[in-house]
């Protein structure tokens, strides 16, 4: 069975145009950001970068590479990178079209702050565990 990572290498060598050197400079920032990125492929073809949960998706359209942060909502963007699903609750992205410059450094500081949002959520689901439902009792009062 192929890795996430092989699969991911084989997209952008297929896209072979400004797509796949785009998808792979945006791959390489992520990694550089945090090291502790895990890749996985979801979705029948789309690359997902996690740590802690899902971090960030690396989808390519026809016009645009697109970055679906997961729980983009949640976090400060000084820099105004997300241009794309502004509209939601959760979700925010960023499109990336041909000719586009990449702020890299705004970019990571994106990618830590969705890696720390990812664990801080984990670390508080920890310590607040669900409450077990009680029994309920089988005995009926006639």
């Amino acid at each position: 069975m192929e890795s996430a990572s092989a699969f991911i290498d084989e997209k952008i060598k297929k896209l072979g145009d400004w797509r796949g050197k785009t998808l792979a400079k945006v791959r390489e920032i992520i990694h550089k950001a945090d090291p502790e990125i895990v890749e996985e492929w979801k979705w029948m073809g789309t690359p997902v970068f996690s740590h802690g949960g899902i971090v960030c998706t690396g989808e390519t359209y026809k016009n645009a590479v697109k970055m679906t942060f997961a729980k983009g909502a949640a976090l400060e963007d000084p820099s105004g990178l997300f241009n794309s699903s502004l509209d939601g609750n959760v979700r925010r992205a960023i499109d990336i079209h041909e000719g586009d410059k990449v702020d890299e450094a705004a970019l990571k500081d994106l990618i830590r702050a969705a890696v720390a949002l990812n664990l801080n959520l984990k670390a508080k689901a920890k310590s607040n565990p669900k409450p077990k439902p009680r029994p309920t009792s089988s005995k009926r009062a006639d």
